[in-house]
């Protein structure tokens, strides 16, 4: 895919966090015993536990991933498994840095078809529902026609990775929502609160609610959706070319990738690929709504960039990627013609490259080499 004009002009890096074109109760396994921290392990504070909703706890233990190409640089971290299906554990995995904390950029998308169709399930919201964009609303990028559909919205934001789709529909089923996913299954690294046009507001200094230092990095719970509500509401506020221009000068000054983690929605491989394997082996969605999820979800980017040994076997699929400011994700599930189950993360935070899209080929290689490991018992 060309880059966007913004990032095609020399020196401007435009966090547009699209990836690619598109993406396609619950297990806890038994806890691990304390292990060092791997040496990219980013701190982030992990929320209280909830009466029967302990965290998951760091990956359990998997034979190493195969080397990472020389092309890949910065943080790396990889996750890919075979699950059982009755009981999501899994079966074998190769991984590196499973537990590093890193941007989800756009793969958080994934998340949000959920959670749209866990709301449509429960009569909140109307498959009819119609949509239409406003100044607040319209994030980077391009962006829906006035009267888009649910459905419409859902396709756009996992084929197109369209933001201000997936805005609307965040901001539709509430901000909460979407993180109840994570908090539910105790994936107590992983936030996926913010909507696109909110971390960005936040990174560039244009949320006083998040400049007031009132403890996002740790806030948890009703005060992280208090505080998430607040920058929301302050990202609501500014124009999109206005917002658009304020990220050409931020990352015209080169900020320190470290920075992405006080804003961004994240995760971890391990935690990321067990949302995954949750959203697409135990969703708890209606017979429509799965439907309408596995067709969505296979529009998602991945399915063409395994390599043909292994996309040859794979009779399903459901994949995004995202993208930005010097970092690169990728994610999915696939379910191979013999009936064997694979989720898999790949994250690259602090790229040599400020445009990442270009890795691409270098990051399917690698998740590559670790499916056709774990399909071949090594």
């Amino acid at each position: 895919m060309a880059p966007p004009p913004a990032l095609r002009n020399k020196g401007r890096y435009v966090l547009l966090a699209l990836a690619l074109v598109g993406a396609w109760a619950a297990w806890r396994p038994d806890p691990a015993p304390a292990a060092a921290a791997p040496p990219d392990l980013v701190a982030v504070a992990a929320p209280a536990e909830a009466p029967g909703t302990p965290c998951l706890g760091p990956a359990p233990t998997a034979s190493p991933a195969p080397a990472p190409p020389q092309a890949l640089s910065g943080r790396l971290g990889l996750w890919v498994a075979e699950l059982d299906p009755a009981t999501l554990r899994p079966l074998r995995a190769v991984t590196q840095a499973p537990d590093g904390v890193f941007p989800l950029a756009s793969t958080y998308k994934q998340a949000v078809l959920w959670a749209v169709l866990r709301e449509v399930d429960a009569g909140r919201l109307s498959p009819g529902e119609r949509f239409n964009v406003s100044t607040a609303s319209q994030s980077l990028g391009d962006y829906p026609y006035d009267g888009s559909s649910v459905r419409d919205l859902t396709e756009r934001m996992i084929r197109h990775s369209d933001n201000t789709a997936t805005d609307l529909l965040h901001r539709r089923v509430g901000l909460g929502a979407v993180q109840a996913l994570a908090d539910d299954l105790g994936l107590c690294r992983t936030r996926l609160i913010l909507p696109t046009k909110a971390w960005w507001a936040a990174q560039i200094g244009s949320s006083p609610a998040f400049l007031a230092g009132t403890g996002w990095d740790k806030a948890t719970g009703p005060e992280r959706l208090r505080l998430a509500t607040a920058i929301d509401a302050d990202a609501q506020r500014l124009r999109a070319d206005v917002l658009q221009n304020r990220l050409n000068t931020y990352f015209d000054a080169a900020p320190d990738p470290a920075d992405d983690l006080r804003v961004h929605n994240l995760s971890t491989p391990y935690e990321f690929a067990t949302l995954l394997a949750h959203q697409h082996l135990r969703s708890g969605l209606s017979p429509d709504s799965l439907a309408w999820q596995r067709e969505v979800a296979a529009m998602g980017y991945g399915r063409s960039a395994l390599p043909s040994e292994v996309a040859g076997k794979v009779a399903a699929f459901a994949g995004k990627g995202g993208n930005g400011w010097r970092l690169l994700t990728y994610s999915g599930y696939l379910r191979t013609e013999d009936g064997r189950h694979l989720v898999y993360a790949f994250m690259q935070h602090g790229a040599d490259q400020t445009y990442t899209m270009p890795n691409t080929r270098a990051a399917f290689a690698w998740i590559g080499a670790g499916l056709r490991a774990v399909l071949e018992g090594r």
